[in-house]
């Protein structure tokens, strides 16, 4: 019998020295191409029964040549890079990979938020500069620092990553509300409220919410006016929730006392980027879902989906 073939357009997106993808050699014939863009996709996909990618482009002008393309799995949750139109006309299942991420994302939207709380990096950066060498005092109050403890966190989207986001502000003590567009029970002492009023009484404001048309760029010049004079904003969901050029303004004016981001409107970042040298800004590069435990499980949601589809028996289906 004919083993399937299953193209991997961008590897280099998901694995590396620590993480491999040769668990797929047991389901079929497998071609890694650490990236691919939409001029070299077709030649790259024409033969593909299987594609399994993070990013790539799947739509038309890309898979035309793939006549024999059944199904595409996701090693993300998010499937904007699919055109899920053209993949239901052509019959081809697509499956993304939920809630793989949420301890990661969480953990990091805490570090940055520790991080400014605490001044790690700059009184790190102070030591080693030979600041505390040259101090009269052992303890040189250089950096402000502030508690968690009593402030209150505004969380926007209160999926399975925003749950997890509010029970550790609980313990740390943090007020928490949060913003959904659905009613919801089991809030554990987390209150809901409305956008405004959230970000009207939030020291912190930490997205959690997909990109749609609903929530695309919604983070503009009118919501950040809102904002609690002197707060502190995060986002580690999608770039394209937030009006880069607003959050600058936000920062600038004094809005905003800071802001720190895992995700921007163009990924990698570019040269002019309006983020880019904010004194008042951290920006980690998209790392947030990247911790090696946190990939591991994403390559494993990403097999059982594969194996559910050959089995007859698709799940995580998104169109």
């Amino acid at each position: 019998m004919e083993r399937i073939k299953i193209v991997i357009p961008d590897s280099k997106t998901v694995a590396d020295s620590t993480v491999n993808l040769k668990c797929f050699q047991e389901l079929g014939d497998v071609v890694e191409y650490e990236l691919s863009n939409a001029e070299n996709l077709p030649e790259r996909v024409q033969n593909a029964d299987i594609i399994l990618c993070n990013k790539a482009p799947m739509n038309q002008k890309t898979l035309q040549t793939a006549e024999n393309l059944k199904y595409i799995g996701l090693f993300a949750t998010g499937y904007n890079n699919v055109d899920l139109e053209y993949t239901r006309s052509r019959g081809i299942t697509v499956c993304n990979a939920a809630n793989y991420s949420t301890d990661a994302v969480a953990q990091h939207t805490f570090a940055l938020i520790l991080n400014h709380c605490s001044k790690i990096s700059e009184y790190n950066s102070f030591v080693q500069s030979g600041g505390w060498i040259e101090s009269d005092v052992f303890s040189p109050f250089v950096y402000p620092t502030h508690e968690l403890s009593g402030k209150t966190l505004g969380i926007v989207g209160f999926g399975t990553i925003g749950r997890a986001v509010a029970k550790i502000a609980l313990a740390f003590n943090m007020n928490v509300l949060f913003y959904s567009r659905t009613l919801k029970s089991d809030t554990f002492g987390a209150k809901q409220t409305d956008l405004i009023t959230l970000v009207r009484q939030s020291d912190f404001v930490t997205a959690h919410c997909p990109l749609n048309n609903d929530s695309s760029k919604m983070f503009n010049d009118r919501l950040f006016a809102e904002f609690k004079k002197g707060s502190v904003f995060i986002n580690t969901s999608r770039g394209g929730v937030v009006d880069e050029l607003a959050l600058k303004k936000a920062l600038e004016t004094g809005r905003l006392s800071a802001a720190a981001v895992d995700v921007i409107d163009t990924e990698p970042m570019k040269p002019d980027c309006p983020l880019l040298g904010l004194q008042n800004l951290t920006v980690t590069p998209h790392v947030a879902w990247a911790a090696a435990e946190t990939r591991e499980r994403l390559i494993s949601v990403a097999y059982n989906n594969l194996s559910a589809f050959l089995s007859g028996k698709p799940c995580n289906v998104v169109n």
